[in-house]
């Protein structure tokens, strides 16, 4: 069993388990009641019927379908023999055959069973037959006496499934599955996959040969590199990520550090299914994975993790049982606390989880844009591939139905969605792949495409030796001031890796103790077709005399010296640095372009270069430490001929005396 999907029984299989008991005691009723009760009055037909229904009682179904087909022959408009014909073929899943048998019973009389009509629609569902289907519920409505409400919503429900179905394949929307290719597909099953922000890096899960597997297959990972816009040859993840049983469902973050994946039945699980961590060590491998534990994991069924760029919240399947004993999966999500422990993982909102099934969350880069399959909100029937959208007051607004031919009659599922929100890739086992189930991709259309993601890729090295730097960095939201990642470079290459969400204008801050700090600044308040990533080599200095940094994130109105709200997150860390180097002096200094009076410039970048030593002054940096000055135009570090030049040279930077 692969572990990562969600192994719901059939809906319709399901229905006739139900039914099945429900016909045990109906046709009991009439045995007791005589003959006359049957919907026939010949007794050659009933007797070859009691006799088939024995049969079947005693799970002999080939004898039983014979005498069920013989009582037929004898009088055709006999209702319980198509209906036990129809049962045994629906248990069998032999849709088609089971159809066909109890399409005969609501043709013979609509009201003689009225739940026979949901039946049937949900059959006819199965096979796109709409309109069919439509007809049918209506049916169920009509004929069925003292019905719950439960009921009668489900079947209102599937009825506006019927009419939006209908709709949909009226109005198709753009859909041209691409295979990954030979790289990524073989004739095993690929599926569930999951990248780094920088679409660098695939893993996902294959089901294997194995002998030594129970069932003689099992579940790997695989990792594959892209190179070209090509998928290079996967390798298996091996151990300690792969073992000898199923691991499955993996959601990489952004930076390609940490893996959260799917496992059951292992040693150290709290349930059949739960959540696992392994973190990338620094030559590249993978740690021994850990079982998340409590409050993640419980007793019930967790599984397919979806994990936030911000590193912040976890997303996830949980599967526990409802008073009826059937089995309810919703969505739930965790956050990752300040004292470094999950927080009591709590069910989203009744806008996402219906009364139905939710399953394959997907968490977008962009963190406000949620992908997930569900068979309890309007769609085609099954399990459809829904988006939602985070709202200003932080509730996800109402679902989308991705729409047909995206999602059909089937269930349509597992998800993700590039950082730049332009492909979609979903497994599938559809024609003309490379056998089984194989990755496919796709392009999304605008009208249900995430937010534009940028992303940082910086390399953090000593500038003196250019040996790479394990050290602290900090992503900030320039306006609001809030840290949105905050985290350690990678130990043995010095590199990171992080999401910028758009319609926002960040800093970043990187800091190492006995180092000065680096900081920059990054634009990206303005959405546009092209994404924009940064890709930086930063080099770090030891503070000595004659060092100088630019100030990256002061911020002034124009022709104005008082410093703006936005500058705190930089001021703030300077004042720390100067604490943490309690010998040094520095001398703050302001920079023009050359544009406008060059007098004035130089009086305008010396009241900026107060207003800082000013504003270090209040947070207790003693003023024999610094002094300022303003140097206008004098000191350029760009050309003044474009804008992008000039920009550079409106400065503030201090130096080491």
């Amino acid at each position: 069993m692969q572990s990562s999907t969600i192994y719901l029984q059939n809906r319709i299989v399901k229905r006739a388990l139900l039914f099945t008991v429900f016909l045990i005691s109906f046709f009991s009723t009439q045995a007791q009641t005589g003959m006359g009760k049957y919907s026939s009055s010949n007794k050659s037909a009933i007797r070859d019927f009691e006799d088939g229904k024995k049969q079947y009682d005693s799970r002999q179904d080939v004898k039983a379908i014979k005498l069920m087909e013989a009582a037929i022959r004898k009088d055709s408009n006999f209702i319980e023999p198509w209906m036990v014909l129809g049962q045994i073929y629906l248990e069998g899943r032999d849709y088609k055959s089971s159809l066909e048998h109890y399409r005969k019973v609501v043709q013979i009389s609509p009201s003689y069973l009225a739940g026979v009509n949901m039946l049937v629609g949900d059959l006819e569902m199965k096979f796109a037959n709409y309109g069919n289907a439509k007809v049918n519920y209506e049916n169920y409505l009509t004929y069925s006496k003292n019905l719950s409400e439960e009921f009668i919503g489900e079947a209102n429900q599937k009825i506006k499934n019927c009419v939006f179905a209908m709709d949909a394949i009226k109005h198709p929307v753009p859909y041209q599955p691409i295979n990954l290719g030979q790289g990524v597909n073989t004739a095993d099953a690929e599926y569930f996959p999951s990248f780094t922000v920088d679409q660098q890096e695939i893993i996902f899960t294959r089901d294997v040969n194995d002998v030594r597997a129970q069932e003689g297959h099992q579940e790997d990972f695989f990792i594959a590199k892209s190179k070209d816009t090509t998928w290079l040859a996967a390798k298996n993840a091996g151990a300690p990520l792969n073992s000898s049983g199923n691991e499955g469902g993996p959601s990489i973050s952004a930076d390609g550090r940490i893996l959260f994946f799917t496992a059951c039945d292992r040693p150290d699980g709290l349930g059949s299914c739960d959540i696992y961590l392994s973190q990338r060590t620094a030559d590249g491998n993978w740690s021994k994975p850990i079982n998340l534990g409590t409050p993640i994991n419980s007793s019930a069924w967790e599984s397919q993790p979806s994990f936030s760029s911000d590193g912040k919240t976890l997303y996830f399947i949980r599967g526990t049982y409802s008073r009826d004993r059937s089995k309810l999966y919703d969505i739930f999500s965790s956050t990752f606390q300040a004292d470094m422990t999950w927080s009591n993982p709590v069910p989203l909102s009744d806008t996402i989880n219906s009364k139905g099934i939710e399953e394959s969350v997907f968490i977008h880069p962009d963190n406000q844009t949620l992908y997930f399959s569900s068979d309890g909100h309007t769609g085609m029937g099954g399990l459809d591939i829904f988006v939602s959208r985070r709202q200003e007051n932080g509730r996800w607004g109402s679902p989308k139905n991705l729409g047909y031919p995206i999602n059909t009659a089937n269930d349509d599922n597992s998800l993700v969605v590039s950082a730049d929100g332009k492909r979609a890739y979903f497994s599938s086992n559809r024609q003309g792949g490379f056998g089984n189930l194989d990755l496919y991709r796709f392009d999304l259309y605008k009208e249900v495409q995430p937010a534009l993601v940028s992303y940082v890729k910086a390399r953090v090295v000593d500038a003196a030796t250019g040996n790479p730097l394990s050290a602290q960095f900090e992503i900030i939201d320039v306006e609001t001031g809030k840290i949105m990642v905050s985290n350690t470079t990678d130990k043995k290459r010095g590199e990171f890796l992080a999401c910028l969400p758009a319609g926002k204008n960040y800093m970043l801050n990187v800091d190492k103790e006995t180092y000065m700090f680096y900081s920059d600044y990054f634009e990206c308040k303005t959405a546009n077709e092209k994404q924009n990533a940064f890709d930086l080599l930063i080099k770090l200095q030891q503070p000595k005399a004659g060092e100088k940094m630019v100030l990256k994130n002061i911020f002034f109105d124009v022709n104005k010296f008082a410093l703006k709200a936005e500058s705190s997150s930089e001021l703030n860390k300077l004042v720390s640095f100067l604490k943490s180097q309690s010998t040094l002096r520095i001398e703050v200094s302001g920079h023009t372009d050359n544009t406008g009076d060059k007098k004035a410039n130089v009086i305008l970048s010396e009241q900026r270069a107060k207003a800082v030593v000013n504003f270090l002054i209040e947070k207790g940096i003693p003023a024999s430490r610094m002094t300022y000055k303003g140097y206008g135009d004098s000191k350029p570090v760009a050309s003044n001929d474009a804008e992008d030049g000039r920009a550079k040279n409106r400065r503030t930077e201090f130096s080491i005396l």
